[in-house]
C-alpha cells in the first residue's frame, strides 16, 4: 500500500519536496532524449534554460523507496536522455530483484509514460548519479523524503508536488484538461501506459469516454490559440491523475498571481 500510494505521488517526472533533491530533479528534463538546443522566452524565468520538442516523447522510471524509522524516502530513477526505454528491455525488469540489488524496502516501475507538453523551463544539473538497471541507463532524477506521511492513492485527488518547472503548451497544440464542479482546470502533463499498455497520443481526445470522473467533473479538448505556460504557485504544483494514472497540473484561476 505505501509503495504503490509513493508511485503514484512520484508519477511526474521531475517532482522534489526536499531541498537536496530540487536541483537533481530538474536535470530530469533538461537531458530529454530529442530536446533541441536550449533556448528561453520572455514568459519564462530569465537566464532558466528551455528544452522543447518533448510532445509525446516517452520515459521510464525506477523508484527505490527506503524506510527509516517512520519516514519514508525515494530514490527517482530516469531514463530520459538516456534511451527511449526500450519496450523489451523495461519488460525484463525484475522489481523485487532490483529491490534487494540495490538494498531498497521496495523498487516500484513507473512507466511507460509520454509527455503531452511541448517544453519544460527549468534549472540544469549536470552531475545528476547514472547508474543501469537491467540493460537500462538512467540518471537519479530526485530524491523525494516523505517523513512519514505519504500521499492519498485515489484517483482525482490533488497532490502537492515541491518544483519551478514551467512546463510550456505551444500555440495550436491541442491539450486535454479535467475541469471540477466548481470550474478549477487541470491540464494534461503526461499520459500513462501503466493500466492501458495501448495508450497513444492519438486516443487522447476522446479519453473523457473512458473514465470514470466524479460527479459534475468533466474532460474537455481544446485547442490553443497562443502559447500556455503552467507554473507552480510559491514553488508547488497541485497535481492529480486519473483512472488511467495520467497526471494533470492544476491551472491556477483567473487573477491568481503568477510566479
Amino acid at each position: 500500500m505505501v509503495t504503490f500510494t509513493l508511485a503514484v505521488a512520484l508519477a511526474a517526472c521531475g517532482s522534489s519536496s526536499s531541498d537536496d533533491a530540487t536541483p537533481a530533479s530538474t536535470s530530469t528534463t533538461a537531458a530529454a532524449e530529442g530536446a533541441s538546443s536550449t533556448t528561453t522566452t520572455p514568459s519564462q524565468r530569465a537566464g532558466t534554460p528551455t528544452k522543447d520538442g518533448l510532445r509525446n516523447v516517452r520515459y521510464c522510471e525506477v523508484l527505490l523507496v527506503r524506510q527509516e524509522g517512520g519516514e519514508f524516502s525515494a530514490e527517482v530513477w530516469n531514463t530520459l536522455g538516456e534511451n527511449d526505454c526500450p519496450r523489451e528491455q523495461w519488460e525484463a525488469l525484475d522489481a523485487t530483484a532490483i529491490a534487494t540489488e540495490r538494498g531498497a524496502t521496495a523498487a516500484i516501475l513507473n512507466g511507460p509514460r509520454y509527455w503531452v507538453l511541448d517544453s519544460i523551463t527549468s534549472n540544469i544539473r549536470a552531475d545528476a548519479p547514472e547508474s543501469t538497471f537491467g540493460e537500462l541507463g538512467m540518471f537519479q532524477a530526485a530524491v523525494i523524503d516523505f517523513e512519514g506521511e505519504v500521499p492519498s492513492q485515489d484517483p482525482y485527488t490533488e497532490r502537492s508536488i515541491v518544483r519551478e518547472n514551467v512546463f510550456g503548451f505551444g500555440a495550436g497544440q491541442e491539450v486535454y484538461e479535467l475541469v471540477t464542479a466548481d470550474g478549477t482546470r487541470y491540464v494534461m502533463q503526461s499520459y500513462s501506459q501503466i493500466v492501458d499498455p495501448s495508450l497513444s497520443i492519438d486516443d487522447l481526445p476522446t479519453l473523457g469516454d473512458r473514465l470514470e470522473l466524479p460527479a459534475g467533473w468533466s474532460y474537455e479538448v481544446r485547442t490553443l490559440d497562443g502559447p500556455l505556460d503552467v507554473t507552480s504557485s510559491d514553488g508547488v504544483a497541485t497535481v492529480i491523475q486519473d483512472d488511467l494514472k495520467d497526471t494533470y497540473q492544476r491551472l491556477p484561476a483567473a487573477g491568481d498571481a503568477q510566479p
